[in-house]
Formats: structure tokens, C-alpha cells, sequence
């Protein structure tokens, strides 16, 4: 589950979040690309796992996504229902989800899953395969480094990962690991970013992500 803390931290700061992150004017076009692209592919829902203020949710179902969001921080939830009334939005726990078995073709955990320990992953990873329909497609997020590795995060203490390292955890979940993407933004504070493609029990179509 995710902790109490990091719920709280987002909370206290959920209104200055959205203000300077939740719009996609904020996203990188690198990201913007991937994500669509690839929740376009999907033939059934697609879940925004770890929502925030709605942003990434929203835009997938102006693109023709059958996208529903869903964050354990409420604050967030009720932002995301005022801004986007049209859209689904709930509160729910990434890593003990209300959905039914096979509920989604698609489960996108962008940059949600960042503050979970390590050992918590398993876990969410076997959620994820839970509510995913055989092949379904899961899409994560994260910030990369050499080694599995916490950093002082604005709001709270986040992880990095190496890929290969997360890719594991997805393959002992059950995932097929179809793509590594990684990047970097130039700026004062660098953070190297990657982005997991996978698909539950076996391969996908290639034209994800392109």
C-alpha cells in the first residue's frame, strides 16, 4: 500500500502540484509521443494507475483512450473530477486495486510508483498482472540510475531504478519487457528518466510506441 506519509505529503501540496505539473503543457513531447502511442494501441480500458490530478487520464480519453484514473492521495481525485467531470476518476491503491480480474487492456504507472520501496514492487507488479486481461500492456514510468537507489525527492523520498534491474521484477511478475526507453533533461537539475514497456504473458504488437 502506499504509505501514510506519502499520502499526506501530497495532500499538503496537491493544489501547488497541479498547478506546476498537472497539465500537459508540462509534459516532455518525448513523453507525450510514447504514452499516447501507446495507450492508442490498446483494444480495451487502459487504467492511469497513480492518477495525480488527472492530466495524463483526461488527455488519453480526448485521444479515444477508454482511460479511467485512479490515486490513493483524494485531494487529487476531487481536483480531477472538478477539471475533467466527463472522465472517471477514483480513489484506490495501486497495490490492493478494487478492479476485477481482466478488468483492463492496458495499465499505465507513470512516474507513480517512484516512491515505493523496493520491496514493495512485487507486489504491485502482481496487482497490475491480476487486473490485466492476458497480453494486456503495461506501461511504467520511472527515474534511472546505476543501482536501485533512494534521492531526496521535492516531495518525498523517491527511487531510482537501473532498467534492467526493474525489468526483473516485471519478468518474475509474469511481464514480457518489450522496451527500454531512456532520456535525459538538460537544466539545472538533471534527472534521467526511463520508461518500461510491457505486456502480460507475451509479446504485443512492434508498432507500440511508434
Amino acid at each position: 500500500m502506499v504509505r501514510n506519509e506519502v499520502v499526506a505529503r501530497y495532500t499538503h501540496r496537491a493544489a501547488e502540484y497541479a498547478q506546476q505539473l498537472g497539465t500537459m503543457a508540462h509534459v516532455h513531447p518525448a513523453d507525450d509521443h510514447l504514452v499516447t502511442s501507446w495507450a492508442s494501441a490498446m483494444t480495451g480500458r487502459v487504467l492511469d494507475a497513480g492518477c495525480g490530478p488527472g492530466h495524463w487520464t483526461a488527455h488519453l480519453v480526448e485521444h479515444g483512450v477508454a482511460a479511467v484514473g485512479i490515486d490513493a492521495v483524494p485531494a487529487f481525485v476531487e481536483r480531477a473530477r472538478r477539471s475533467w467531470p466527463g472522465v472517471r476518476f477514483d480513489v484506490d491503491d495501486v497495490a490492493d486495486l478494487r478492479a476485477a480480474d481482466d478488468a483492463f487492456a492496458g495499465v499505465l504507472a507513470w512516474y507513480s510508483l517512484i516512491h515505493h520501496e523496493p520491496a514493495a514492487l512485487p507486489a504491485v507488479f502482481a496487482e497490475f498482472a491480476r487486473v490485466l486481461e492476458p497480453g494486456g500492456g503495461l506501461l511504467v514510468g520511472f527515474f534511472t540510475g546505476a543501482v536501485v537507489e533512494p534521492f531526496d525527492h521535492a516531495v518525498t523520498t523517491a527511487y531510482r531504478w537501473p532498467p534492467e534491474a526493474l525489468s526483473e521484477v516485471l519478468r518474475a511478475a509474469g511481464f514480457t519487457v518489450l522496451e527500454s526507453h531512456t532520456r535525459t533533461v538538460v537544466g539545472g537539475r538533471p534527472r534521467p528518466h526511463g520508461a518500461l514497456l510491457a505486456s502480460l504473458g507475451k509479446e504485443l504488437p512492434t508498432s507500440w510506441g511508434t
